[in-house]
This record gives C-alpha cells, structure tokens and sequence, in this order.
C-alpha cells in the first residue's frame, strides 16, 4: 500500500514543484513590453491620414499597440513585431485625429 501512495504522490509533488519553479521565473523575469494603459516606448510611431493611420514599430520587441482619437472611437489592440507595422482608422471626413497611442493587452476578455 505505501508503494502505491509513493508512486502517486511522487508525480503529484514534481508537478507542483515544477509548476512553482516556472511561476517564480515568470514573476522574477521583467516584462520588456510597457505597462498597459501607457505611452508604448518612443521607437513607436505613427502617421496618421484622412483614410488611414499607420502604426510602426521601430523597436527590438513585439509591442501591443491601440489608437486614441478625438472621439473616443474604440480601435483594435494590435501585436506589431519588430521592424512592422500596423494599420488602422484614419481621422476621416470628420477630423476625428489620432491623440495618443496606447498599449494595451492583446488578450482578449473571458466571454467574448
């Protein structure tokens, strides 16, 4: 009987030493992408036009990037690689101009 609770908890005890192991290293490794809800890192730039607003990343990480506007128009939080870029609304016929950009999370919310 003991070799059996010895062969069961053995696996049970490695995958939960395991699993903290992994969650210390996540917790002390720090994020190279900028807080949400922040100004992404300057090697971040845009140009906006009437029809469309291009979004490049300049920098040496993967950046998750949204658009602010003037009207508060929701835009899409977009992954961009490095040396890429992204594309989004322009500030059309109604001057709706791009204010900021933004990082954001890319994940998207439980339910949707």
């Amino acid at each position: 009987m003991s070799n059996l609770l010895s062969r069961i908890s053995h696996p049970a005890a490695l995958t939960a030493t395991t699993a903290a192991g992994l969650l210390m290293a996540l917790t002390a490794t720090p994020s190279a992408a900028a807080a949400v809800n922040t100004a992404p890192p300057e090697c971040v730039q845009y140009h906006s036009s009437w029809r469309y607003t291009h979004v490049a990343n300049g920098c040496d990480a993967a950046v998750a990037v949204t658009v602010e506007y003037t009207n508060g128009q929701d835009a899409p939080c977009r992954v961009i690689q490095p040396g890429e870029w992204a594309t989004f609304s322009g500030y059309g016929t109604q001057s709706n101009y791009v204010t900021a950009l933004r990082s954001c999370d890319p994940t998207p919310a439980a339910g949707v």
